[in-house]
C-alpha cells in the first residue's frame, strides 16, 4: 500500500493522493484501506516511513563501500579521510549524501519530512523514522561524544540537512519546456526595480547546489564542533 502511495505522489504530487485514488490504484474499494491506515494523515506518515526505509537500504548498500574504503586506508591506497573507521564526520557525510539521493528520487515527499514531524510526537513516529535518529546518535556516541555533544550535533546536522533538501528541491521552473534558462524560470516576472538583488541572482539561485554544495555546507557547520 505504501509503495503504491509513493508511486502516486512521485507521479502526481501530494495533492494527487487520496484514499479513493489509492484504492483505485490497488483495485479495491477505498473503505478497504481503512483496515491498514486510519486516514490520509496515516498515509502521509507512511510516506515519511517509506522515505526512511529507502534511506536505510541506501545506507546498508553503502556499508560494503565504506569497508572497502577503510581497508584501502589501512593498505595505504589514500582513500578519503571522510571514510575512516570511527570518523563521525565521515559518517554524517555518508548519511547526508544518501538522503540527498533518496530525496532526488522522491522530491514530493521531502516537505513531509518537516510537516509530519511538526504534528507527530516523537514516540508515535514510525520505527524507521526513529531508527534514523538512533543511527546518528549511535554514530556520535561510538565516536566518544558525550550525550550533550551528541544531541547538539544531531540537532545541527538534521536541521541543516532538512533545510538543504527543501532549498535544493524547491520549485523554480515557471515554464519547464523553455530551453532558455531565463524564460524557464520566468525571470521577466521578477521586477528589476522592486527586487534588484533577487533578479540579479535568480538564475544562480535556481541552479541546484548538488552534493558538492551539500558537503561544503556540512563541513562548515561541523567545524564548529571540532
Amino acid at each position: 500500500m505504501l509503495a503504491s502511495a509513493l508511486e502516486i505522489v512521485d507521479r502526481d504530487g501530494l495533492s494527487g493522493l487520496s484514499m479513493r485514488r489509492l484504492g483505485a490504484e490497488l483495485g479495491v474499494e477505498a473503505m478497504a484501506l481503512y483496515r491498514y491506515a486510519s486516514g490520509k494523515d496515516a498515509l502521509l506518515d507512511g510516506l515519511v516511513e517509506a522515505f526512511c526505509l529507502e534511506l536505510e537500504r541506501e545506507l546498508g548498500e553503502g556499508e560494503g563501500e565504506g569497508l572497502a574504503a577503510r581497508e584501502g586506508i589501512e593498505s595505504g591506497s589514500g582513500a578519503g579521510a571522510g571514510e575512516r573507521a570511527g570518523d563521525w564526520r565521515g559518517g554524517l557525510h555518508r548519511i547526508a549524501r544518501s538522503a540527498h539521493r533518496v530525496a532526488l528520487r522522491h522530491p514530493n515527499v521531502v516537505p513531509l519530512l518537516a510537516t509530519r514531524l511538526l504534528s507527530t510526537p516523537l514516540a508515535r513516529r514510525p520505527a524507521a523514522v526513529l531508527r534514523s535518529d538512533e543511527r546518528i546518535l549511535a554514530l556520535l556516541s561510538d565516536a566518544g561524544l558525550s550525550d550533550r555533544q551528541a544531541v547538539a550535533v544531531h540537532r545541527a546536522f538534521t536541521a541543516w540537512l532538512l533545510g538543504y533538501l527543501l532549498v535544493e528541491l524547491r520549485a523554480t521552473d515557471d515554464a519547464p519546456e523553455e530551453p532558455d534558462p531565463a524564460f524557464r524560470i520566468g525571470l521577466h516576472r521578477i521586477s528589476a526595480q522592486e527586487l534588484p538583488r533577487l533578479r540579479a541572482t535568480a538564475l544562480a539561485l535556481a541552479d541546484p547546489g548538488g552534493p558538492k554544495a551539500l558537503a561544503a555546507g556540512l563541513d562548515a557547520l561541523l567545524d564548529r564542533f571540532m
